[in-house]
């Protein structure tokens, strides 16, 4: 399953910070984010509940940028 996600972050390396993070999350099989259109695109495992790897996406974004956003 995949879904879209509008996010906010600063600039474009705050933005690769957080792709390197959500694709490193459990249940994420591949995760793309676009500083210019403000998108985080999210390819769940099989099985994986996306509301519950969401939550962990965003912990695991803020670890690496403290004021970044994803809007679930």
């Amino acid at each position: 399953m995949k879904k879209s996600y509008k996010i906010d972050v600063d600039c474009a390396a705050c933005a690769d910070k957080m792709e390197v993070a959500a694709s490193k999350t459990p249940g994420v099989k591949e995760a793309s984010v676009s500083f210019m259109t403000l998108k985080m695109k999210v390819e769940f495992e099989d099985g994986a509940d996306s509301a519950a790897v969401m939550q962990e996406v965003r912990k695991n974004c803020k670890k690496v940028e403290s004021d970044c956003e994803i809007f679930l």
